[in-house]
């Protein structure tokens, strides 16, 4: 199967499109298929494709103003040039928005079936961002997904946002996890003695530094007594954050194998955000055995089982933020039970066994594509 990926987002950039993008590469890959990426053209000086298992075709990009983390791809021949080189039998739109957009027309222009993945929550972005925009960031979603053969799901949460909306179309598709890089047994004394010399109970919190995150809302742990919060990751929240934070430890971007020894090293993962349509760092914690505390909103309503594996408290409320913080750190054993069932739960979530999952709706896609023009 030849497939061309449309992407928003590819590596070097770290955010879920960017990773999910490049594991569906890999097992397409090590399935013996035949992608080639599309994405936008990162910032310079980033340096080659090195990491990336197929071809990538970069298209160029400037930075989203006032998230220079960001990049946006600016109009372009390459992408539908890049379908017909490839002699595309199926396009996949990771996240489409802008450059997916575009991936969309092209694919309906040469009759090309399209797989979109829903991965970012624009709604609640345009709430956070703007105060307004909800209405026109669904109907931006829904022209996109509508013109789609099949829309991918991450979540159930997801999934019925989706359907409230008039996707058509819609199926579930989660997304797996490297059970083998993040594990309990990369957990590190001596970083857990650099990280709280008093012997602290470590929370951790990984992700984006960025308004719609809500890191703020780990203010009440910082002022607990026996609690370290560390922060990992990069944004434009980091000078706030690190005044609203106090004695919060900042560590910056990580990744690969120091980033699983920070996971398995922490004692709970505080995710804040409350607009994750999956939330990936969620279950990297889990593989890591730790407990997770996060808000009952979105993807972690399907990963965490409250009171198994870890704690799922009400969206941006620092209280009870703070409360499931205090339990988890005052009871060592339930932490350790937790921990030990997250890590069990996730064992079968691997990209392996989801990416077979992706496979399978293509192969969906592609056969009633065939009944249509046999008919």
């Amino acid at each position: 199967m030849r497939v061309v990926i449309v992407t928003e987002s590819f590596p070097p950039d770290v955010n879920g499109v960017a990773h999910c993008a490049l594991q569906t590469a890999r097992h397409l890959v090590d399935r013996g298929h035949h992608p080639i990426v599309v994405a936008p053209a990162p910032a310079p000086g980033s340096g080659p494709d090195t990491d990336a298992p197929c071809p990538v075709v970069r298209i160029p990009s400037l930075p989203l103003p006032g998230y220079p983390q960001v990049r946006v791809a600016l109009p372009s021949r390459r992408l539908a040039a890049a379908l017909v080189e490839h002699r595309a039998d199926l396009v996949h739109l990771a996240s489409p928005f802008v450059l997916g957009v575009r991936g969309m027309a092209a694919a309906a222009r040469l009759g090309i079936p399209a797989v979109a993945v829903y991965q970012t929550d624009l709604a609640g972005y345009a709430r956070t961002y703007m105060g307004a925009g909800e209405a026109a960031a669904w109907r931006r979603i829904r022209s996109v997904h509508a013109a789609a053969d099949r829309t991918l799901a991450p979540s159930s949460a997801a999934l019925g946002d989706l359907e409230a909306h008039g996707v058509p179309r819609v199926r579930l598709w989660p997304r797996g996890v490297d059970t083998v890089r993040f594990r309990p047994d990369l957990r590190d004394e001596a970083l857990r003695r650099e990280l709280a010399p008093n012997g602290e109970v470590i929370v951790g919190y990984v992700g984006r530094l960025a308004p719609e995150k809500h890191v703020e809302l780990l203010a009440g742990a910082c002022g607990l007594p026996g609690v370290k919060v560390v922060i990992v990751g990069d944004g434009p929240s980091h000078a706030h954050l690190t005044e609203a934070l106090p004695g919060a430890a900042f560590l910056g971007r990580r990744t690969g194998g120091d980033l699983a020894r920070i996971f398995a090293s922490l004692d709970v993962f505080a995710h804040t955000g409350p607009f994750e349509t999956f939330c990936q760092t969620v279950q990297e914690a889990m593989a890591s055995g730790i407990p997770v505390v996060a808000p009952a909103a979105g993807g972690p309503l399907d990963l965490v089982a409250h009171g198994r594996t870890g704690l799922l408290v009400p969206p941006r409320d620092v209280t009870a933020v703070t409360d499931a913080v205090r339990e988890l750190a005052a009871d060592p054993a339930r932490r350790t039970a937790f921990g030990t069932a997250a890590r069990t739960m996730v064992e079968g979530r691997t990209w392996a066994a989801v990416g077979d999952q992706l496979i399978a709706h293509y192969g969906d896609v592609l056969a009633a594509r065939r009944t249509a023009v046999a008919a």
